[in-house]
């Protein structure tokens, strides 16, 4: 068993960067010719913006080497008192270390498993997967009228389940993109986790983005129509491919924040202002979801996932030294100023005018009517709080664009790379010295255990 769970962890691309053999830093050769450079993208130093936390796969860099020496110890103890065979314990976390994706797999699977022995409605895991809270159809309505959805406690398993796969999707895609990264000869692995980071994030609202633009065009909310978030109010139901979409947006926020609030990640420079977008966003889908005010939901969804695909393409572009870099971060400020700033700044407007004038203003919660001046400034201080860190970000953003294209200041974009880089060699030069303290003291344990030999 042993020899076959060190195979499969030797055949996962990641493990190229989480071993130490492979880390390990070696002084090069006074004969050995010095490695060629690769050609900055010209932008300078990190982009700060992006909302996304890392991947569990990702964050071997930042955590203390004390838990992988704990690793090492522990099998080596369990070696000395169990024999040489592993306990199946051991193997699976040494093997779940290294494949980041096969515990919540094993969970979905079973699952799945269990919702397959009795596949109807009437099986309480078919909440998980499939959409609740079916809607009869109208007496008025045509024939051909999509299925109607109402809102119900049954939508938080499907949130919860749908967090569950996207850890399991962002964790086996994350080391999927390890051999693309290695492609583009990023040698420094701090600059491959986050190229893998980004270039998922890029993948997933370079389809969720679309998708909410599709949505949107079948709502009275195209194209940004503010008038439309409100008419008709209050919004109750919604077809399916709209509630599948808000809820499977709620997941994927939800589970970023787990990840976030476990601080699992190296605290980012800004680390609080992350955390509070992340507190703000899951307030507004959870009090927009509960209130009936998903139409104005949508449009801020749409609005921050292009320019969150635009941004994470960006970076992506950036980190991999790329010729399009300068022209795609041209593109990517004009996206991010249309889309977070203007639209936004319109929604937020529309809170002191459309938001009182269109549809009744009144709460009422028999008829579910919430569209209150109480609500109003609720909506008002968290919308504000979301458009604050926006222009946070966009002032930090348009400084990286100052130097780039007015003062001529391209600077390097290897510097805070170089940083991380000593502080990757400082890690794996102390796991080194581990190691040869480890094996002289074993060395010497057997020549204490030796007996002596007698003099002639």
């Amino acid at each position: 068993m042993s020899n076959m769970a060190t195979s499969s962890i030797d055949a996962s691309p990641l493990a190229a960067i989480l071993s130490d053999k492979s880390a390990t830093v070696s002084e090069p050769k006074c004969n050995s010719k010095p490695r060629t450079r690769r050609r900055a993208s010209g932008l300078g130093g990190e982009l700060w913006g992006d909302t996304g936390a890392p991947a569990f796969a990702t964050l071997d860099l930042w955590q203390d080497h004390d838990t992988k020496t704990h690793y090492s110890r522990s099998s080596k103890k369990s070696h000395h008192k169990r024999g040489k065979q592993k306990s199946w314990l051991q193997e699976y976390k040494l093997l779940a270390f290294q494949h980041t994706w096969l515990t919540p797999l094993i969970i979905l699977l079973i699952l799945l498993t269990l919702y397959g022995v009795n596949p109807n409605p009437s099986n309480v895991l078919h909440h998980l997967i499939f959409l609740s809270h079916t809607l009869p159809p109208s007496p008025n309505s045509p024939l051909d009228a999509p299925t109607q959805y109402s809102k119900g406690r049954y939508d938080l398993a499907f949130v919860a389940f749908y967090a569950l796969l996207l850890t399991f999707t962002r964790e086996f895609i994350m080391q999927r993109l390890l051999p693309l990264a290695l492609h583009f000869q990023l040698k420094s692995r701090s600059k491959q986790l986050r190229f893998m980071e980004q270039s998922y994030t890029a993948l997933y609202f370079g389809l969720l983005g679309p998708i909410g633009v599709f949505i949107m065009s079948r709502t009275p909310v195209w194209y940004f129509n503010i008038a439309g978030m409100y008419s008709g109010f209050p919004h109750k139901s919604m077809t399916g491919e709209f509630k599948f979409y808000y809820l499977f947006q709620a997941a994927y926020w939800a589970q970023q924040a787990v990840v976030i609030w476990l601080k699992l990640e190296k605290p980012r420079k800004d680390y609080n202002q992350l955390v509070g977008h992340h507190i703000v966003t899951l307030i507004l889908i959870a009090l927009s979801y509960r209130f009936h005010f998903t139409y104005m939901g949508l449009a801020v969804f749409v609005t921050h996932d292009l320019s969150d695909c635009t941004f994470a393409t960006s970076k992506t572009l950036h980190y991999i030294n790329s010729r399009f870099t300068a022209p795609y971060f041209v593109f990517f400020i004009g996206t991010w100023v249309y889309l977070r700033h203007y639209l936004n700044l319109r929604i937020l407007w529309s809170e002191f005018n459309e938001f009182k004038t269109v549809g009744p203003y009144v709460l009422s919660w028999e008829e579910e009517q919430y569209k209150c001046e109480l609500s109003h400034w609720i909506s008002t201080i968290l919308l504000g709080g979301l458009q604050a860190l926006n222009l946070f970000w966009g002032v930090l953003i348009l400084r990286v664009a100052w130097r780039f294209g007015v003062k001529g200041e391209l600077g390097d974009s290897r510097s805070e790379d170089e940083g991380e880089e000593v502080v990757e060699k400082k890690i794996l030069l102390g796991r080194e010295r581990e190691s040869v303290g480890e094996k002289s003291s074993a060395a010497g344990n057997r020549r204490a255990g030796m007996p002596k030999r007698r003099a002639r």
